[in-house]
């Protein structure tokens, strides 16, 4: 472990130290990084010392250590995500098969199942109250995280409140409010979503969305003296609980590469119980629930340490390919999975990459897309990098050729195409790392409104033909400036199915150099 954050004014996670410790870590031979870290948007540009992370990771890549990193906590907006050259694996966090349905019971007998932690003994029936402004706006006093309690009798009572904020700060005000003035519960509405924890000494403080809390309210409203029963919360897993993409992952498209999709992939990051230090206020005996891309990237850096034992030789880049080519599109029991956000919608790769990671079929992908060192020359030579720039971070000297290489034919396992109004091509090229003599056939799900052609849609290897390369020509048939679009390309000998995620989006209208 290598600390690079300190507790200073302006220092906290300096660059210096990032780079020192990618340095150590060199020198020590580490396998795999796991780094939970960014830097705020926006972003510097790859090779820019000032970033840390960027020419960091860049030298460790080079030495064979697959570096993991955390996609960001800034969704669900675009262009949010970080941490995005090509060379590192870079983890959106979701949801886990596991939630803790909280019973909360009105006087009426209605009963709400409600999310939370509480361990403590049952709330019986007692008074159910909400902080009412008597002025023109009558829900001003009721907001979470600036309650506003004098005219309301809160000792002995649980507190309904609402907020629209998704993070956890309204509900450690409300909790706070509400136990100075003698409360014993508080049931706070907002924005579904599944970052919760422990309350300070097992307070009650419930989570349910807008629907069920106007219901409550409704309830208080329209009875003279409101009760409510608060049951310990229960532990569920597996089906019904579905896998989302979490709201504060941090989306793509890449905000100085849109044709390089981030994130790479999704691993469990929301409520996961992490080693904390004493500082941390929701630390019980040395742990604390957290969630956050920082949970997730660790997930996937064990995975990756996993596939290394099992495959010493494969470069980062195979690794980053095995797993991407292998992840799920819909969680473990074949439902679709949805990305948390205003509202709540179907997960593209924008949310989660190329999917959900499957570590055991990441073991056996067949084929992967492989690059090295010249291939990440070749990328920063498409970006727009000049000499000087790349010879520095290389550490010798680089010329560009002329014409520029195409972003677009930079081997990642996944198409992007950021801007398309007639037709492009690209080339990509697969190694195959299953069973020697091997045949695989192309299958095409096409974005809407776009074609999709691949030439050969075979490739056969054998003991002498290890890698094959393909084209790929993508044409479009809107004729107005539209969104993305996504589909998928899978090579499959019926055994494995390695597929890669296309994200296409027209533009009739330019706004900066397209691809064409």
């Amino acid at each position: 472990m290598y600390k690079v954050c300190w507790n200073v004014p302006r220092g906290q996670c300096s660059s210096a130290d990032i780079l020192k410790a990618f340095d150590d870590a060199i020198h020590d031979g580490v396998d795999v990084l796991s780094v939970s870290l960014g830097t705020d948007l926006p972003l510097f540009p790859q090779i820019d010392d000032r970033d840390g992370i960027g020419p960091g990771s860049f030298h460790a890549v080079t030495k064979g250590i697959t570096v993991v990193c955390a996609g960001g906590n800034e969704g669900p907006s675009s262009h949010t995500i970080d941490n995005t050259s090509p060379w590192i694996l870079t983890v959106a966090a979701s949801t886990v098969d596991r939630s803790f349905p909280t019973g909360i019971v009105l006087g009426n007998n209605f009963t709400i199942l409600g999310q939370a932690m509480f361990r403590g003994k049952e709330v019986g029936f007692t008074g159910l109250v909400y902080p009412e402004n008597p002025g023109l706006r009558p829900t001003l006093f009721g907001v979470c995280e600036s309650l506003t309690l004098n005219n309301t009798p809160v000792a002995g009572n649980v507190v309904l409140c609402f907020t629209t904020m998704n993070n956890r700060a309204p509900v450690s005000a409300a909790v706070t409010s509400v136990k100075q003035a003698g409360g014993v519960g508080v049931i706070i509405a907002k924005h579904p979503g599944d970052v919760i924890g422990p309350c300070s000494n097992d307070f009650p403080c419930i989570e349910v969305d807008y629907e069920l809390g106007s219901q409550i309210l409704f309830y208080i409203r329209s009875t003279r003296s409101p009760i409510v029963k608060l049951s310990p919360s229960k532990t569920l897993a597996g089906r019904p609980v579905s896998t989302k993409v979490a709201h504060f992952s941090s989306r793509g498209p890449s905000s100085i590469s849109p044709a390089i999709l981030k994130p790479d992939i999704a691993a469990p990051g929301v409520s996961t119980l992490a080693a904390s230090s004493p500082f941390d206020p929701f630390m019980d005996g040395g742990f604390a629930l957290h969630s956050g891309t920082s949970m997730a990237a660790p997930h996937v850096s064990g995975i990756v340490a996993l596939l290394k034992a099992i495959h010493p030789s494969w470069s980062p880049a195979a690794i980053k390919s095995a797993l991407m080519t292998t992840a799920w599109k819909t969680d473990p029991f074949g439902e679709p999975v949805f990305a948390e956000g205003s509202p709540q919608k179907l997960a593209n790769p924008f949310d989660y990459g190329a999917g959900i990671v499957n570590p055991n079929k990441a073991a056996k992908p067949g084929l992967v897309y492989d690059m090295g060192t010249d291939d990440y020359i070749m990328y920063l030579c498409a970006v727009g990098y000049n000499d000087s720039s790349i010879t520095q971070l290389v550490g010798k000297s680089k010329t560009c050729p002329s014409p520029k290489p195409s972003i677009l034919d930079v081997n990642v396992p996944s198409i992007t195409i950021p801007s398309i109004r007639n037709s492009v091509t690209l080339t990509r090229t697969v190694t195959n790392v299953g069973p020697v003599n091997s045949v695989y056939k192309a299958q095409i799900d096409s974005p809407q409104g776009i074609h999709v052609a691949v030439r050969p849609d075979i490739l056969a290897f054998n003991s002498s033909v290890k890698d094959l390369s393909f084209t790929v020509e993508v044409s479009t048939s809107h004729k107005v400036n539209t969104g993305y679009y996504f589909g998928s390309l899978t090579w499959t000998d019926e055994t494995h199915y390695v597929t890669i995620p296309i994200s296409v989006r027209t533009q009739i209208i330019q706004f900066y150099t397209d691809f064409n």
